[in-house]
């Protein structure tokens, strides 16, 4: 009498970039991206990355990192002492998946919170809302 897990083949990872033909539900509503997916496991849509947290809009500042852009929020606070507003700027580091395309400085995107990836990069761009305002 055989045991049960003589017929069973034991076979490793494999290492193919196509394994997801599918794009995977992010859990927010934005606009599916048209490129391909190149086999970063960095990617919410194709590859293993999981979104959660924050959800932030932001302008374009810098592209000049490879896959990560640099993205800046502007607010105006109230002074109440000088009865006067002041205006402030804050920066976020941006993972850039390949599948969302090309953006350039000046873009208006959308990006959310995930995992640090890096020292400086905790959020990954879902989404590219408009050109320059």
């Amino acid at each position: 009498m055989g045991r049960k897990w003589d017929s069973v083949q034991k076979t490793g990872p494999t290492k193919s970039i196509g394994w997801r033909d599918t794009m995977r539900d992010i859990g927010i509503d934005v606009k599916p991206p048209a490129g391909e997916w190149d086999g970063d496991q960095n990617c919410p849509f194709y590859g293993s990355l999981r979104l959660r947290g924050q959800v932030l809009e932001g302008t374009v500042s810098k592209v000049g990192m490879q896959k990560t852009v640099t993205l800046e929020r502007n607010n105006v606070r109230y002074m109440q002492k000088y009865e006067r507003f002041e205006k402030r700027t804050s920066r976020v580091s941006a993972h850039l998946p390949s599948c969302i395309g090309e953006v350039s400085v000046g873009d208006t995107v959308k990006v959310m919170e995930c995992r640090p990836l890096s020292k400086t990069v905790s959020f990954c761009v879902v989404e590219i809302s408009g050109g320059e305002a």
